[in-house]
């Protein structure tokens, strides 16, 4: 193992010691009691398999077959998730096939963020995380299961089935994707004509016809966001089946590989001498696993806030200290939009996440001692699959990438590092991605801009405000504020105010995500603007420094003077209501920081 990441690993262990133990003391004491259907009356199991037909009837009266649980994230307003609606029936009949059964369990919430990005509904974005953990675990209360089949892909949607799931962490489970779309407009047109949108040379027509044809059908969206960030951390977990997340929909090699999940899931329940669980698999090295394939890939920032709550639903405990010291040493070895101009396609035909695996065992980064829903060990996971007929095989990766200007070897990198950094100062504690920026823009220093809403910001932008060196400090955008939402909107903006040839910088208690591209962005910046942060004392005018490579976020003024400065108020009401946001009031107050998770499960003053 690389120094470093066994450093940062035993580090985790350590800390997490007791709560960890505690999880799995929990984990055991359930695992112990299973099948948990045989605990149940007459009643409850005749309830629970009324509407089930004979033959699964009779298959559930024995405790030695396995049922699994099915919680699906379908709904045909997301792309992403439209391929699901076929996948129940042909799970059934594997389970069948394998003498089992499989029932639907129940649905989860499953929201877009390209659809509700600078709406009213963005603002439940964040907090849909822990509303899908809590359905996910809703679904399994009935204790019917042996085993567990996860489907979902988008942003909030894996990390919120995996922290329910996890709950229930004596059962296995496999989540079970569905694909990315094929490739639509290239990338770099998308973005040329956001930009000249945002400038007004292009209208609406062209913009709409533009998007149209970036995304084009059922499928996951095809650049390197939150979602496409999550089907490859967990294929890196070992949680999916090898090489399965970026196969296409509707193909025969997805079903089959599908149908190969079910089968796989039965043989890891207790009914089929299986000993391990969720629970077992997520643990510390797994978790660092994730964290080094986000850095590696240049992965969703939502990730610094996702992956924290998902460690803690097994009693790990994280910080972005980790995130940073393991950026600092692994490299980066892609180029997938935002980061590049390719896609997840071009990234899987060159080789994609079994190549990236194989690369990064055999330098040292990742932990080999870990358990996979295929076994001990990710030398599985060094392999692609494929069909022979109508057989399932899986084959070797490729020994070189198969397009090196989007997937390099990790001794060739890009980058010799991961390209995620956290900055301090007396503006506050954030996270920052620049993987993607050029390396004379990652130090801006420059007068302060500040909006409370980022609505203001595009009025600001036309009447010509912002045609100078500024640091545009969007605030009140954090959990307790207004949920967090991303701010995607702003790109073209400041990507504009960039290509003009004007030093310019984001900070923000808000998020970005996907969106962080080639403009500096301090993110998710604490203690945000509603709580007191400092944040909410910063004026126009103020010289503001964001220097990526030394971490550092400050405000270059009289420190008495800037403390003794009466901290901004902003009216939110109007956040708070309306849309289904008066919901969530409970979400927003109790909301932990975003580098404990930004969610209200862990935190304990609440």
């Amino acid at each position: 193992m690389h120094p470093t990441v066994d450093k940062v690993t035993q580090r985790i262990i350590e800390r997490s010691r007791a709560t960890r133990q505690d999880y799995l003391s929990r984990m055991n004491e359930l695992k112990a009691q299973s099948p948990h259907r045989s605990s149940l009356s007459c009643g409850n199991l005749a309830h629970g398999f009324a509407a089930c037909n004979q033959g699964d009837k009779d298959t559930l009266k024995f405790m030695n077959k396995a049922n699994v649980a099915i919680v699906s994230a379908y709904n045909d307003m997301l792309s992403a998730h439209q391929p699901y609606e076929k996948f129940p029936d042909a799970i059934r009949e594997a389970a069948r096939g394998m003498g089992s059964v499989a029932q639907f369990a129940g649905g989860t919430p499953a929201m877009c963020d390209g659809v509700t990005q600078g709406q009213p509904g963005m603002e439940l974005s964040l907090f849909s995380r822990d509303t899908i953990a809590m359905s996910t675990a809703v679904a399994l209360s009935h204790n019917m299961f042996d085993a567990t089949l996860l489907l979902g892909i988008c942003d909030k949607i894996v990390p919120g089935l995996l922290i329910g799931s996890l709950s229930f962490g004596y059962l296995p489970a496999i989540l079970v994707p569905a694909g990315p779309m094929p490739s639509g407009l290239p990338n770099k047109e998308k973005q040329r004509i956001r930009q000249l949108y945002a400038e007004g040379k292009v209208g609406k027509d062209e913009l709409l016809e533009a998007e149209s044809k970036s995304y084009h059908s059922p499928g996951t969206c095809t650049f390197y966001g939150t979602a496409n960030s999550n089907q490859l951390l967990v294929e890196v977990m070992g949680l999916h089946m090898p090489g399965s997340a970026f196969v296409n929909p509707n193909t025969p090699l997805r079903d089959q590989l599908t149908r190969a999940a079910t089968e796989q899931v039965i043989k890891l329940s207790k009914p089929h001498g299986g000993e391990l669980g969720l629970g077992d698999m997520v643990d510390e090295k797994s978790i660092v696993n994730a964290l080094v394939a986000l850095l590696v890939t240049g992965g969703s920032t939502n990730h610094t806030i996702h992956w924290i709550a998902i460690a803690r639903a097994a009693g790990i405990i994280i910080d972005w200290n980790d995130y940073a010291e393991l950026s600092s040493v692994v490299p980066s070895m892609t180029r997938i939009y935002p980061n590049g101009q390719e896609d997840v396609n071009a990234f899987h035909e060159a080789g994609g996440t079994p190549f990236l695996i194989r690369e990064l065992l055999s330098a040292g980064y990742l932990h080999n001692d870990v358990e996979t829903v295929v076994g001990h060990g990710l030398e599985r996971y060094t392999q692609m699959p494929d069909l022979e007929g109508d057989r399932l095989i899986w084959l070797p990766a490729p020994e070189k990438s198969l397009r090196p200007d989007v997937l390099s070897s990790a001794t060739e990198p890009f980058a010799p590092d991961g390209g995620l950094r956290v900055l301090d100062g007396n503006l506050g504690r954030g996270v920052i991605k620049v993987s993607a920026v050029a390396r004379e823009h990652r130090t801006v220093e420059a007068p302060a801009v500040v909006f409370n809403d980022q609505n203001e910001l595009k009025a600001a932008f036309e009447a010509g405000d912002l045609d100078k060196d500024c640091v545009v400090v969007v605030r009140f955008q954090g959990p307790k504020s207004n949920g967090m939402p991303e701010l995607h909107k702003l790109t073209p903006y400041l990507g504009v105010l960039q290509d003009r040839g004007f030093k310019v910088g984001l900070v923000t208690d808000g998020r970005m995500s996907g969106a962080s591209g080639k403009v500096p962005a301090a993110i998710h910046v604490y203690p945000e603007a509603l709580d007191g942060g400092p944040l909410a004392r910063v004026r126009d005018g103020d010289l503001v420094c964001l220097d990526a490579e030394r971490g550092r976020l400050s405000i270059e003024v009289d420190q008495q003077e800037f403390a003794a400065r009466e901290s901004a108020k902003a009216d939110l009401t109007g956040y708070h209501h309306g849309y289904g946001r008066e919901m969530f009031g409970w979400m927003r107050r109790a909301a932990s920081t975003p580098e404990e998770g930004a969610s209200f499960f862990w935190n304990h003053e609440a």
